[in-house]
């Protein structure tokens, strides 16, 4: 055979190998953001279909739903009380980034809503909430109606025991008898900018600097 040839095949079978790799690669990556509950920012193709309408309790008792923060931009974070690590911390940056916007921080309503409704009650989450920005409105709200905000905004939430706990990847009715109190619940950890008509702008992830965070809320206010 022609060395010429030798070349050709070897080149073609190089090429089909990096396509197969490639493609693996892409499919592995695209169902692991899907299994996280992470979105993936969207160019000239449209942007995600993320918020709509939900119906909550806010951390004064009041039943809210979408309607009461239409006008203004949304910056909401789905967590919970009890966590004990990227809550605080992405509530804190959010908060450095509220101070750093001085009065342009008005134009946005801070949200925090609770994705461990048997634990975080009203009262629960506004004590939690004084430790951060004073315009932060916490929500809750009963198993389904958190549940179904979540499915609106595409979180992924689950509580994670100890092997040694029964299973339960359930959220009771705090109302009702409750498995033991102590665990925690894994859960998407992004941020949303939603914008004055309830439409989604953009995310922020957990592990941003309040400076990139800041500039990226600038460019969608």
């Amino acid at each position: 055979m022609p060395i010429r040839s030798v070349y050709l095949y070897f080149g073609v079978a190089v090429l089909v190998v990096a396509l197969g790799l490639g493609l693996r690669n892409f499919v592995f990556n695209d169902q692991r953001l899907a299994r996280a509950g992470k979105p993936v920012e969207q160019g000239s193709s449209g942007t995600p279909s993320i918020g709509g309408a939900f119906t909550l309790v806010d951390h004064n008792g009041n039943t809210v739903s979408e309607k009461d923060f239409a006008g203004r931009h949304m910056l909401v974070f789905f967590g919970y009380t009890n966590c004990p690590d990227v809550c605080p911390l992405t509530l804190n940056t959010l908060t450095e980034v509220l101070d750093k916007m001085g009065k342009d921080a008005d134009k946005i309503r801070p949200v925090f809503v609770s994705v461990d409704p048997r634990r975080d009650s009203p009262k629960v989450i506004k004590e939690y909430l004084s430790n951060f920005h004073k315009s932060f409105i916490g929500l809750t709200g009963t198993a389904a109606q958190v549940t179904a905000a979540k499915r609106t905004f595409r979180i992924y939430s689950q509580i994670h025991q100890d092997p040694d706990q029964q299973p339960d990847s359930t959220y009771k009715d705090p109302n009702k008898d409750a498995n033991k109190d102590d665990y925690l619940v894994d859960h998407s950890s992004v941020s949303y900018l939603m914008g004055p008509e309830g439409k989604f702008k953009t995310f922020v992830r957990h592990s941003a600097k309040a400076d990139a965070v800041l500039a990226k809320i600038k460019k969608h206010l």
